[in-house]
């Protein structure tokens, strides 16, 4: 008996470990390594993590498509220049907009699914994760979310 509980141990664990020898993709942490991260990269919300630094450097080169998903009555104690805000309850719907009825509504272009510097922030990071979550089912598979949020962010600025 003790002999089939260790084979049944032994192929359980070889299953684990050969599911998760996936090599991770790089993450974009310079301009030049943005393009690297793909649909078949290994996934996951940690994978999916942009830091403050990274997206003061997306900010300053220009290439973000940075969307707030908090409510707009928050935003009015400040939000990141720059983002547009699709409250979290309308990110589904937001994306399944056509790109002309996205523009009309939230005033930018509407992110491609392609896109690597599609970019979610809320005010700790929660909101942006489930948002992100929606964006990856819709097919959006190189959104990322800043997980640091506008609390980091003005954290980080007022130390500057």
């Amino acid at each position: 008996m003790f002999k089939h509980l260790n084979v049944g141990l032994l192929a359980l664990l070889a299953i684990v470990l050969l599911s998760d020898n996936t090599e991770q993709s790089e993450f974009c942490n310079e301009a030049e390594n943005c393009d690297l991260w793909t649909e078949t990269s290994h996934k996951s919300p940690t994978d999916a993590v942009v830091t403050y630094k990274q997206l003061k450097h997306m900010l300053s080169s220009g290439r973000v498509q940075l969307f707030d998903v908090r409510e707009p009555y928050e935003l009015e104690s400040g939000f990141i220049s720059g983002a547009a805000n699709i409250p979290l309850g309308d990110v589904d719907q937001a994306l399944r907009l056509n790109p002309d009825q996205f523009k009309e509504r939230y005033g930018v272009p509407k992110p491609s699914t392609e896109d690597t510097d599609f970019l979610l922030y809320c005010q700790r990071g929660r909101r942006s994760l489930d948002a992100l979550e929606t964006a990856w089912a819709l097919g959006y598979t190189r959104a990322r979310h800043y997980a640091g949020g506008y609390n980091e962010w003005i954290q980080a600025e007022s130390e500057l």
